[in-house]
């Protein structure tokens, strides 16, 4: 098997390093990866400027862009064959509801999906208002599970044009309740913008809001993660309302 592998943490990432390594158990892996963090980038590709493309490591390319610019790159220029797969992750934190919107790791896996390719996007449910060290995230129990749903879905074929969303728990492997289906869910957010000034007397300003919880609803990716479950939510390149499109089209009769 020929895997692409990419993230949006970057590529000395060390979630990354540790997908790499368990990928390998399946195939050969070649990785294309931004040369620096491009988190919440969404789905962007570099046509303003030219991009540089940097050998690294044995099998690790690092590029001056986006993620969806590596997996657009890594194809064309690194693999010189389509992969079987496109992986990307592990990203240190959830995309979990909405999040997929904002996601370098999901827009990476997008990339590959819209290029009819196989791909998954692999994140680490991350505490971030209790912060441990990255030598005590569980990257290694995320890289297990998600060379677990592979496996299986080489057995089952993913439907074209449409990716698997992948998150885990930040638990211990045996601490892991399981593998569950689950639709995608909605997460709060404060709306918080914080203005500065700086020594110049100019305002200045840094968006991002604190993260509030999500619906309570049992079947969604967030409940399944919250509840100690790895969730696991297909993700369509079509995103048509099609229940209020056909109600449109009633009402235009």
């Amino acid at each position: 098997m020929k895997i692409l592998l990419s993230n949006d943490d970057g590529v000395h990432a060390p979630g990354l390093r540790i997908l790499y390594e368990e990928l390998k158990k399946l195939g050969t892996v070649k990785v294309v990866a931004p040369l620096e963090e491009k988190s919440t980038m969404g789905h962007s590709l570099t046509l303003h400027k030219p991009l540089r493309l940097l050998p690294m490591d044995k099998d690790f390319y690092g590029v001056s862009g986006s993620p969806a610019d590596c997996v657009y790159i890594g194809m064309r220029q690194v693999m010189k064959s389509t992969p079987d797969i496109v992986v990307s992750g592990i990203n240190r934190g959830a995309n979990l509801g909405q999040d997929v919107y904002y996601s370098g790791t999901v827009s990476a896996a997008r990339e590959g999906c819209m290029l009819g390719i196989p791909s998954y996007a692999v994140s680490l449910d991350v505490d971030f208002k209790n912060r441990k060290p990255e030598s005590k995230l569980h990257y290694e129990s995320a890289a297990k599970m998600a060379v677990k749903v592979i496996r299986e879905f080489q057995k089952r074929t993913l439907p074209k044009f449409t990716l698997m969303n992948i998150n885990v728990p930040d638990l211990p492997l045996k601490r892991i309740k399981g593998i569950v289906a689950a639709r995608q869910g909605f997460r709060y957010y404060s709306s918080a913008v914080l203005k500065r000034t700086d020594h110049r007397g100019k305002d200045y300003f840094w968006v991002g809001g604190q993260y509030h919880g999500f619906e309570p609803e049992s079947d969604t990716d967030c409940a399944v993660v919250h509840k100690g479950f790895v969730s696991l939510t297909p993700l369509k390149l079509d995103v048509t309302d099609m229940a209020y499109l056909d109600e449109m089209k009633r009402l235009a009769e």
